[in-house]
C-alpha cells in the first residue's frame, strides 16, 4: 500500500481551519522543550514538552487548556486523524489557539439578517499535537509537536477570564440562578447577590450577566410535558433492545410524569458484589427542567466508582423518596444495602427507615463539609481553618469516649456553645462521626479520597443534560464501568509491580487474591503490625504498640474456627484486617489469612451473575475461556521484569500470527454478541 492510501482519516472540527493553518507532518517540525520559546514568561513548570504523556486525549486537553489560560490565550479542537471505531480508531488530535483560522465565508441570504459580528481568529499558529501510542496493551497519548509562537497580543490574567471557554456557570450556580428568577429579581441583582455569598469583588465571577441571560433563555425553550413523553419512549425503546433495562415512573392525575427511576443490566449484575455499601446523592438538579436527581453510586473492587441507578422526582418529600427507594430495590430483586449513605435531609431519612428498616443509614461528611464555609466562615473569622482541623481529628477518632471529651473541649475552645449549626451536628454525630459507624461496613466511602473521585464520576454525567429524553442514554455512555479510563486504571493496576514489603508469607498470599487497590490497603496494616507487641490473655490477647505501656486493643482469636475480631472494628467497617488482629495472626503461627478475612468484594476474581446474561454459546464459553485466561497471564506476567519480557515477547508473536488468520462473517457476528452476553 503507498503512503498516501495509508494515511488515516483527517476530521476538521471547523472547516475555516483547512484553508488557513497547516499543522501536518510536512509543516511542523517535533521540538524539544529548549527549543521552544514562550510568547508569554511564565513561572510554572507545567509546561507542554514533547514526549509527555496522558491516559486520555481529553486529559491532554485539559493540561493544555490550564497552560493556555495561564499564558492568556484559550485552545480550541482543531482535527483528528483516524475515526473511532474505524481502523486502529482516533490516533491523532491537534488543539490549536482560539485565534487559529482565519474568518469563514459566509453565503449571503437576502431574506436572512446577517449578524455583522468580527471575528478574532488572525491565523495563529500556535498549537499542540498528540498521537496515540500502545505499550503492552496500555493506549496513551503523547506530546509530539508544540508550538507557542502567536501573531497576536496576549491578555493579561484578569482579561482572559472573559474568554468563552473560561467562562462557565457551575451547577450550584445554575440552581441558584433558578432559585432567583423564581423571586423575580433582576439579573444584576442575581450577580450582585452571587458575588456577595462568594465573597469576591464585583466583576470576578466566572460568567457574565450575558452567559446568565443565555441560561435563562435556554431554560424557556424547554416544554417539559413533551420532554417527559419523549423520556418514556426512549426508556421503553432501550428495554425493547435489552430486557435487563430497568425502569419505573408515576404520572399524577393528569396524566403527566411525576418520578422516574432506572438502572442498566451491568449495573445491576454490579450491585450484586459491590452493593453492599451505597451512597445515594440528592443534591443534584436537571437544572433547564427544575427535577431533583437522585443518584445510586458503590465502589467496586479495584477503587473505583460504579454506577447504580438514577431517579428523577418532582418533589423532595417522604412520599417521593419512599417510591424512590422502592423502585431501587425492585430493580435489585429486593436486596437492600448493608450502609447507605446520603446528605442531611430528614425526609429521606425517614423514608430509608421505612423502607430499608435493617440498612444502616449514615451521612456523607463531604456533602456535610462542603456546607462549612456558609455555616461558620463568618463566626470563626480567622480560626475557621484552624477549627476545620479540629474537627477533622475529632471526626477520625476510634474511640465514643475521646469523640465526646474533644467535642465539649472544641465547643468550649472555640465558643460555639450557641451555634445552631454545632448543635444539629451533635445531635446528628451518630450518623457522621467515625467512632459511632466503625461496626459497619463503608467499604471506604467515607474517606476524603473517596468523596473526590465519586463527585468527579457524578459530574460526568451532570454536563449531559442537553435534553431530558436523551438523559438516560447520555448517563448509559457516562457511567459504562468499560469505557476507556476505567479499563485503563484497571489494567494499570493489574500490571504494576507489586512490592513485597514484609516478606511474611501471610503478605505473598493476600497479593495473589486481592486487586492491588485492597492489597496495599491491607499492606499498610501488615507493615504497622511489626511495630506492635502482643500479650495473651485469660480471654484473648491484648495488642499495642511497643512504644506505649498502656491502652491497646483487645484480639478475639479462635484457631480451629478460623476466626478472629479486633476491638477497633476495622473490618467490620472496611473489609480490611486491622494490624492488630494481623500481629496475633503472626504470633499464632498463621501463614495464610483465612479465606473469611479476603472478602469476595476486594478480590480479582468476580464471579458473574447468570440470571442477568443472555442464553450463552459454544463461541461465548470460549470468549470468557479466554479472557480469564488473559487475565492470569497479566498477573502472572506482572510479577517480574523477567516474567513481563517473557509474556510481551511472546503476545507479540501471537498477535501476528492471529492477525494472518482470515475474518469470516459468521465468526464477525458470533464476536459481537459475545461481546453483548459478556458485558
Amino acid at each position: 500500500m503507498s503512503e498516501e492510501a495509508g494515511q488515516m482519516m483527517l476530521v476538521y472540527e471547523d472547516p475555516s481551519d483547512q484553508r488557513s493553518i497547516s499543522l501536518d507532518d510536512a509543516s511542523s517540525s517535533e521540538e524539544s522543550p529548549d527549543e521552544t520559546r514562550l510568547s508569554l514568561e511564565t513561572t510554572n513548570d507545567a509546561i507542554p514538552y514533547i514526549g509527555q504523556r496522558f491516559v486520555t486525549h481529553d486529559a491532554a486537553y485539559e493540561f493544555y487548556s490550564e497552560f493556555a489560560k495561564r499564558c492568556g490565550f484559550s485552545i480550541r479542537r482543531h482535527r483528528t486523524e483516524g475515526k473511532d471505531g474505524v481502523g486502529k480508531g482516533l490516533t491523532r488530535r491537534y488543539f490549536v489557539c482560539h485565534r487559529a483560522g482565519n474568518t469563514p465565508t459566509k453565503n449571503s441570504n437576502d431574506n436572512k439578517p446577517q449578524r455583522n459580528r468580527k471575528s478574532s481568529r488572525c491565523g495563529c499558529q500556535a498549537y499542540m499535537r498528540i498521537s496515540k501510542s500502545t505499550e503492552l496493551g496500555v493506549p496513551e497519548w503523547r506530546v509530539t509537536g508544540f508550538a507557542n509562537h502567536h501573531n497576536h497580543e496576549l491578555l493579561e490574567p484578569n482579561q482572559v477570564r472573559f474568554l468563552p471557554a473560561y467562562r462557565t456557570i457551575s451547577e450550584s450556580d445554575k440552581n441558584r440562578i433558578l432559585m432567583f428568577v423564581k423571586t423575580g429579581i433582576s439579573v444584576q441583582q442575581m450577580m450582585r447577590l452571587l458575588e456577595l455569598e462568594k465573597c469576591i469583588e464585583p466583576g470576578y465571577l466566572p460568567f457574565t450577566e450575558k452567559d446568565v441571560r443565555n441560561l435563562l433563555q435556554s431554560f424557556r425553550k424547554v416544554d417539559p410535558e413533551d420532554e417527559s413523553i419523549d423520556l418514556l419512549k426512549m426508556c421503553r425503546n432501550i428495554r425493547d433492545k435489552d430486557p435487563n433495562f430497568k425502569f419505573e415512573f408515576t404520572l399524577d392525575s393528569s396524566g403527566r410524569l411525576e418520578n422516574i427511576a432506572w438502572s442498566y443490566a451491568s449495573s445491576i449484575q454490579s450491585y450484586e458484589i459491590f452493593g453492599d455499601a451505597v451512597v445515594f446523592d440528592t443534591t443534584h438538579r436537571l437544572t433547564a427542567f427544575d427535577m431533583p436527581l437522585g443518584i445510586w453510586v458503590g465502589m467496586n473492587n479495584y477503587g473505583m466508582p460504579c454506577f447504580f441507578g438514577c431517579v428523577l422526582l418532582r418533589e423532595e418529600n417522604l412520599r417521593s423518596f419512599s417510591w424512590a427507594l422502592k423502585a431501587f430495590l425492585g430493580f435489585m430483586n429486593g436486596k437492600a444495602p448493608q450502609t447507605i449513605l446520603t446528605d442531611q435531609n430528614m425526609c429521606l431519612k425517614e423514608a430509608i427507615g421505612m423502607e430499608m428498616p435493617t440498612t444502616k443509614h449514615a451521612l456523607c461528611i463531604w456533602l456535610t463539609v462542603a456546607k462549612f464555609p456558609s455555616w461558620f466562615n463568618a463566626v470563626l473569622g480567622e480560626r475557621y481553618n484552624e477549627w476545620k482541623a479540629e474537627f477533622y481529628r475529632l471526626y477520625n477518632l476510634e474511640t465514643i469516649e475521646d469523640f465526646e471529651l474533644g467535642w465539649r473541649d472544641m465547643v468550649n475552645s472555640f465558643g460555639l456553645h450557641t451555634n445552631r449549626h454545632i448543635a444539629s451536628l451533635y445531635a446528628l454525630r451518630n450518623l457522621w462521626a467515625l467512632p459511632y459507624l466503625r461496626s459497619h461496613f463503608f467499604a471506604g466511602l467515607t474517606t476524603p479520597g473517596q468523596s473526590k473521585s465519586i463527585n468527579a464520576f457524578i459530574q460526568r454525567f451532570l454536563s449531559a443534560q442537553s435534553r431530558l429524553a436523551h438523559f438516560v442514554e447520555q448517563v448509559a455512555v457516562a457511567v459504562d464501568f468499560k469505557d476507556q479510563a476505567g479499563e485503563q486504571q484497571t489494567m494499570q493496576q493489574n500490571i504494576q509491580n507489586i512490592s513485597l514489603k514484609t516478606g511474611a508469607p501471610m503478605e505473598s498470599h493476600a497479593a495473589s487474591v486481592l486487586t492491588p487497590f485492597a492489597f496495599s490497603k491491607l499492606q499498610e496494616q501488615l507493615v504497622m503490625a511489626a511495630h506492635y507487641a502482643s500479650y495473651q490473655l485469660e480471654d484473648g490477647f491484648l495488642v499495642r504498640h511497643h512504644t506505649k505501656l498502656e491502652g491497646g486493643r483487645k484480639v478475639y482469636w479462635v484457631p480451629r474456627e478460623g476466626i478472629i475480631s479486633c476491638s477497633c472494628h476495622q473490618f467490620e467497617f472496611s473489609g480490611i484486617l486491622c494490624r492488630h488482629a494481623l500481629r496475633v495472626l503472626s504470633t499464632g503461627n498463621c501463614f495464610q489469612i483465612p479465606e473469611r478475612y479476603l472478602p469476595l468484594r476486594w478480590r480479582r476474581s468476580m464471579p458473574l451473575n447468570r440470571h442477568l446474561q443472555a442464553p450463552r454459546n459454544d463461541h461465548a464459553d470460549r470468549m470468557q475461556l479466554l479472557q480469564s485466561m488473559v487475565s492470569t497471564l497479566v498477573t502472572e506476567s506482572a510479577k517480574s521484569k523477567e516474567r513481563l519480557d517473557l509474556a510481551t515477547e511472546h503476545v507479540s508473536i501471537l498477535l501476528s500470527r492471529i492477525r494472518e488468520q482470515p475474518v469470516s462473517t459468521m465468526g464477525m457476528r458470533e464476536l459481537s454478541s459475545s461481546h453483548r452476553t459478556l458485558a
